[in-house]
């Protein structure tokens, strides 16, 4: 293979991610490597929270249907977008070495959460975020925020927000960390992440050829701990429409693994641990559920669809 189109979402992050990957493809290769850019429904339809407008999924599907076509050969996805099934013909060949997997507060006049005002605005699309912000501060205003990393930096300097919550993976990789007065990450007990944050997938049409090529892409570590968190997601049936925090940390030979399932309001949640050696990972992310699930998750998250005002 002499030249690889690669899908990519516009915004400034997908478009770091997917040069990052291009980088690293020509400096490993003697190939093409070009992007080709496409605005996806998530990009564009920012009124309403992902919850309501059908998930994380709305992300990706462009992209997808470009390679369907035959018009790029991967794509280039933050993989805590990525659903778990796979359109026929695509599939996920390789999960890259993670970045920080924490979810950051970033505010132009206040050090921490704690020193936010009463009814403070903080803004989130995330219902999982908004569910731990007020877990810790429960006279909190939450506010939905769309858009891509820039335009939230933007409304959060302007004073629309006395704070936001973003992924430390993104301002990372952006070098956006010099624009805020104040930036501090929680504590993986603090705030839960979300399956597969800080990680990227390669999704690819079904080529061995390609797939052999984007093989050195792969990180054990990473692989191994969103392959738990992702089948914790798969067998709670859970998607973005509930607030759902999964995160499995692999040190040495040992994985610890948090979760966290609630009401958006933080009003009921259910939290829970698993430890584990890092050759019982393949059926940890179910034990955990499974574990949940007999105290009440899925009936807790049936109830969290329902809460269609937030």
């Amino acid at each position: 293979m002499k030249e690889l189109i690669i899908a990519t979402r516009k915004s400034a992050l997908a478009l770091w991610q997917s040069e990052h990957i291009k980088k690293l493809l020509e400096q490993k290769y003697d190939i093409k490597v070009s992007l080709q850019g496409f605005k996806t429904k998530g990009d564009v339809l920012l009124d309403s929270s992902l919850a309501k407008i059908g998930g994380k999924g709305l992300f990706t599907k462009e992209l997808e249907e470009s390679m369907l076509r035959g018009e790029a050969h991967i794509a280039v996805h933050s993989l805590k977008d990525v659903p778990s099934f796979f359109p026929k013909g695509l599939k996920l060949v390789a999960i890259t070495k993670r970045e920080d997997v924490r979810d950051s507060f970033l505010s132009m006049k206040y050090k921490s959460l704690d020193e936010l005002p009463k009814g403070a605005k903080v803004g989130t699309t995330s219902l999982r975020r908004r569910m731990q912000v007020l877990l810790l501060r429960p006279d909190l205003k939450i506010i939905n925020l769309r858009g891509n990393v820039n335009s939230r930096l933007t409304k959060l300097k302007r004073g629309d927000f006395d704070a936001i919550i973003l992924a430390r993976a993104g301002i990372k990789r952006l070098g956006l960390e010099k624009e805020l007065n104040f930036l501090s990450s929680f504590s993986l007990d603090e705030m839960i992440p979300a399956a597969s944050q800080g990680a990227l997938g390669i999704e690819c049409i079904e080529n061995l050829e390609l797939e052999r090529l984007l093989d050195f892409l792969n990180d054990e570590k990473s692989y191994i701990e969103t392959y738990i968190e992702r089948e914790f997601i798969r067998t709670l049936e859970g998607a973005c429409q509930v607030p759902i925090g999964i995160n499995a940390s692999l040190n040495d030979d040992k994985i610890k693994i948090r979760a966290i399932v609630g009401l958006p309001d933080a009003s009921e949640i259910l939290k829970d641990e698993l430890e584990v050696t890092k050759d019982e990972y393949k059926n940890a992310g179910f034990t955990l559920a499974q574990k949940m699930i007999a105290k009440g998750a899925k009936e807790l998250l049936n109830r969290a669809l329902k809460m269609e005002d937030l």
